[in-house]
């Protein structure tokens, strides 16, 4: 064969884990930046909801990543507040929104907490059942 051992099924890889940071970042930044937000949903909440989704996963992806958490925290609470003010100064149909940035607030706990519940694999260690 090649010379490498062969891969673990199930196992992740770190490029893997920065493709799945990557798409949550994209996706966050379309949620936050497209200019206009989508029409009013039906469903009271629902915007807070995805709010808080986009910022969890972004949280969770990036902890996966191996970066520190302290730092996941600072960037993305910042970014949740400056998100609001740019949507306010910058996009004509957009409105900033304080409740926005406490549901983002909220998404980053409870990304960082998903990600503390479910550490990511470590390469060269196998879980066994």
């Amino acid at each position: 064969m090649n010379g490498r051992p062969p891969r673990l099924a199930g196992r992740r890889s770190p490029t893997s884990d920065r493709v799945v940071l990557a798409v949550t970042v994209v996706v966050q930044l379309v949620v936050l930046y497209a200019p206009r937000a989508p029409a009013v949903s039906s469903v009271p909440g629902l915007d807070k909801l995805v709010h808080a989704a986009v910022f969890g996963a972004v949280a969770w992806a990036a902890t996966r990543c191996g970066v520190a958490r302290w730092v996941v925290a600072v960037v993305l609470v910042a970014h949740a507040a400056l998100s609001e003010v740019l949507q306010h100064t910058l996009l004509a149909h957009r409105s900033g929104d304080a409740v926005d940035a406490l549901a983002d607030t909220v998404g980053v706990g409870l990304g960082l907490l998903v990600a503390t519940v479910l550490p990511a694999r470590r390469p060269g260690r196998v879980r066994r059942a």
